[in-house]
């Protein structure tokens, strides 16, 4: 069995040495064989997981989620349970989309509104933040009272 050092499962990986120790301690990576002087030695299977873990990472998927994925693939789960992970972290980004579409087109919106001279006071990019922030204010004073 071919084994490999830390350093060279990384490389082959494509991350860094503190990231594997990080999956590991984090418990998405087995623990590795040691050398009589301590050196941890991986097999080269552990190439893959890391890749699979930072593709994950690359999609959004959380730690937990990605545990859970390899969990469902290591113990031969069913493909729902990977479609209904998957499909829960794509509602998580469309609706992020949507928040940063809104962010986007007020910001534009502002934007276009200031002509960048003159005073302070008026400015349409700051009124809308203060303006904002009242909102979110009595948001927040609305909830705490129900």
């Amino acid at each position: 069995m071919s084994t490999l050092t830390i350093g060279k499962v990384a490389d082959a990986a494509g991350v860094g040495i503190d990231t594997v120790r990080f999956y590991e301690r984090a418990g998405l990576l087995n623990k590795p064989r040691r050398t009589a002087s301590g050196y941890r030695l991986y097999a080269a299977s552990d190439v893959g997981r890391l890749r699979f873990i930072r593709r994950a990472k690359t999609l959004g998927f959380s730690l937990d989620d990605i545990a859970e994925l390899l969990r469902l693939n290591d113990g031969g789960g069913r493909r729902g349970a990977v479609r209904a992970l998957a499909s829960r972290r794509l509602a998580e980004i469309e609706q992020k989309l949507t928040e940063l579409s809104r962010m986007r087109d007020t910001l534009r919106h502002v934007v276009f509104q200031c002509r960048g001279d003159g005073p302070l006071a008026g400015c349409p990019i700051i009124d809308a933040v203060l303006e904002g922030a009242t909102n979110q204010q009595a948001d927040h004073r609305i909830r705490r009272s129900a």
